[in-house]
């Protein structure tokens, strides 16, 4: 074996050579593993394929294959692909090379074919195509640029968060979506790209067309050519307002859970300590204690199915007065939709549970055939004004010589920490309560608007809703 023939053998790509007839005379390796057999030298032609077919199907004989070409004109064949069926039926693009050999004196000897096969391009083509599928359907925003800041590509992503469409951006400098503020970042991220560095969950600020600044959560990566050289950056970078909204929320709800929690405490605090100065002994102290402390559970429990964000009227009097019972006929709500915010929800929450503890106690709700009527409306002053009234009737007498007791200092104290009013008196057949509270950012319906939610419609004795003088005696 010559040493050209030598060299030939040993190369890892389908290499062989034909005379001028075009009988082959060698092949190595590579090109028997290519076609999947072992044609027979000096008998087999123009190429050791198995059966030969153009890139769209159509078979291609083997006289009109590239070497023959290339044999029978004189001339290389360039660029023209074919297709290699092996005995198997497996099929394989490749894209041949076939030169003249020629003697010292010029004269054609044969020719020489290297054969490129094609198949892992078909593969990566069709990666190729995939990423681009993924790339083009993301939802985030994907793009490339040179080392220059030249945006390269701009996907449908981009397009969607940001509002410039590829046609308007690539060819752009990529400090066109960048605010002003924000500049030397740009800076660093090519620094960063020229070191072959990835920048991963960079948080930033990009403009979109509309001028508006969108959070967003970057990731850089280096583009590098063929010969490892790094020529610009890849940039995926992900919508982060929803994030950045949750973060912020989460803070205001610590915080706020802060402000409730030490509220909560004082206000428990001053519950107990109060509780323990009226109690005549330690069971009426656990009982006090404990009702009030229920009540600002049930307060707590509707105001966390909100949310935090408040709880209705309605809902808060069938908590703490109703308790719930679908049973209960002698108690009558009636009045329009009004969203308490959760501050004043938990101090009216109080209030109401000393005035039903003491309805049950000692009032209307403690013999038979008593009666409460709850009714609350909305003035329609300048700033309007929510107001409940409170009355029993067919309550007992009260006790001679009652007076004022901690459910009434309770009662009108939270309501002046809240900013509004309580007025308590007893008349012929019960207590009266009237509560005024500013309903400021509160949600309600307009006595315009406002549809009644009636609860027990059938009880019609109602006190007519006049002031009462305070010093007047009560029993709570």
């Amino acid at each position: 074996m010559s040493p050209e023939t030598s060299m030939l053998a040993a190369l890892q790509v389908p290499v062989y050579t034909t005379d001028c007839d075009g009988n082959i005379t060698f092949f190595n390796e590579a090109a028997a593993a290519f076609w999947g057999h072992r044609p027979e030298v000096g008998s087999s032609r123009w190429c050791g394929s198995w059966r030969l077919f153009n890139p769209d199907g159509t078979p291609l004989a083997h006289e009109e294959c590239p070497m023959a070409v290339t044999l029978r004109e004189g001339r290389s064949v360039v660029g023209v692909e074919a297709v290699a069926e092996r005995p198997d039926g497996t099929r394989a693009p490749f894209l041949p090379h076939p030169s003249l050999v020629r003697n010292s004196s010029g004269e054609v000897t044969g020719a020489i074919n290297l054969l490129v096969d094609l198949s892992d391009r078909e593969g990566l083509d069709l990666q190729q195509e995939r990423l681009a599928a993924i790339v083009s359907s993301s939802d985030d925003i994907i793009i490339s640029k040179t080392l220059s800041g030249i945006i390269t590509s701009w996907n449908a992503g981009a397009t969607r968060i940001l509002g410039f469409t590829a046609d308007e951006m690539i060819g752009q400098s990529i400090t066109r979506i960048i605010p002003s503020d924000l500049l030397h970042e740009e800076e660093t991220i090519i620094a960063q790209m020229r070191r072959g560095k990835r920048i991963e969950h960079f948080d930033t600020e990009r403009l979109a067309r509309d001028g508006r600044r969108v959070n967003l959560s970057l990731t850089v990566s280096p583009l590098r050519d063929r010969a490892g050289r790094i020529v610009g950056a890849s940039k995926v970078a992900r919508d982060i307002i929803e994030r950045k909204q949750g973060d912020e929320l989460q803070r205001l709800l610590f915080d706020e859970l802060n402000h409730r929690v030490k509220n909560m405490l004082a206000t428990i605090q001053a519950i107990a300590a109060q509780s323990l100065r009226r109690a005549t002994s330690p069971q009426e102290f656990g009982l006090s204690f404990t009702g009030r402390i229920q009540a600002l559970g049930r307060a707590h429990d509707l105001l966390v199915r909100g949310h935090m964000k408040g709880t209705d009227l309605i809902s808060l009097l069938q908590e703490q007065v109703v308790l719930g019972s679908t049973e209960e006929t002698r108690i009558s709500l009636s009045g329009p939709m009004v969203k308490l915010e959760a501050r004043v929800a938990v101090q009216l929450a109080l209030v109401l549970h000393e005035l039903a503890t003491n309805a049950r106690k000692y009032g209307a709700l403690s013999v038979e055939g008593g009666t409460l009527a709850i009714d609350w409306s909305i003035s329609s002053a300048e700033e309007p004004e929510l107001c409940i009234c409170w009355t029993e009737g067919g309550a007992p007498e009260p006790a001679p010589g009652a007076t004022a007791g901690f459910g009434t200092m309770l009662i009108q104290r939270t309501m002046e920490a809240s900013g509004g009013t309580a007025i308590i008196g007893y008349r012929q057949d019960g207590l009266f309560c009237e509560i005024r509270l500013k309903l400021g950012d509160a949600k309600y319906d307009t006595p315009a608007e406002a549809a009644l939610f009636r609860f027990n419609e059938r009880i019609e004795a109602r006190a007519p809703r006049t002031h009462l003088d305070p010093a007047s005696r009560n029993a709570v």
